[in-house]
């Protein structure tokens, strides 16, 4: 599973090196959710902070904990819409709710490179078929080949294994299984704008390691993206061989990006 992402990518919000927030969390899907909703859409990277540490909108019961938990959903998430790939994310976030675990998970591996290490081993395991937390440890250390040490390891397998259930690519508590996720027409068209930001275009967009995430056959995958280039999310256009993707919606300028009513 080959992640090409160039380097000028960085510009759009992607983190290419680095640890990442899955030695110490998973994607936060809950306090991801419970911030969104308490904040409007054009809220600044600022005021998410007053959210999380001076109003409490995560629930948390000290301040210490407020703070790092606006560090790790700042780390995994940007929390700036100067950052294509958090604003396209909050353009997304309110359309398709069933959609939101997809919409994380696909954010939160632009900017963390150890969930992106675990995605192969997941992605790649039958429905059905068992997927460790030692298992995706080892997967990175494959990847990663002396890098980090065995405790490390064993936390981001730990919470890499709690994130992919989170989404609902594996199921169960202490005994995960692969399953299959539920893809939807927003979390496509956040997973081939994730691959046009890398530089991909076309069919090819149905290809990329954002597009495997989404857990679909190709074939469904266009037919998702046809239902979002209906609402406006996408731009799909297919004729014979040529495939053309585009998206003046998630890509308009800073100063036009209004709520959509």
């Amino acid at each position: 599973m080959m992640w090409s992402i160039p380097e000028k990518a960085s510009m759009h919000g992607f983190v290419l090196e680095g640890l990442g927030a899955h030695s110490s969390r998973t994607i936060m899907l809950k306090e991801l959710r419970l911030l969104l909703e308490a904040c409007p859409p054009t809220t600044d990277k600022e005021t998410y902070r007053s959210a999380v540490v001076d109003e409490n909108v995560l629930l948390k019961r000290t301040v210490s904990t407020r703070r790092e938990s606006f560090r790790r959903l700042r780390e995994m998430y940007g929390l700036d819409l100067g950052l294509t790939v958090f604003r396209a994310l909050r353009d997304l976030w309110n359309e398709e709710p069933e959609a939101q675990s997809l919409l994380a998970v696909l954010c939160a591996t632009t900017r963390d490179p150890m969930l992106r290490a675990s995605a192969q081993v997941v992605l790649d395991a039958p429905v059905g078929s068992q997927v460790t937390s030692e298992m995706i440890s080892q997967s990175i250390d494959d990847q990663y080949p002396g890098r980090l040490n065995s405790t490390t390891l064993a936390n981001i397998g730990r919470h890499a294994a709690s994130s992919w259930t989170q989404t609902g690519h594996l199921d169960g508590r202490s005994n995960k299984v692969r399953v299959r996720a539920q893809s939807h027409p927003t979390a496509v068209a956040y997973g081939l704008l994730l691959g046009h930001l890398c530089d991909v275009r076309g069919e090819a967009l149905f290809h990329t390691p954002w597009a495997k995430i989404l857990d679909t056959p190709v074939h469904a995958l266009k037919d998702q993206a046809a239902l979002a280039s209906r609402q406006g999310w996408l731009e799909y256009r297919q004729s014979g061989a040529v495939t053309e993707i585009t998206f003046d919606y998630l890509l308009r300028d800073v100063d036009e990006r209004e709520p959509r009513t």
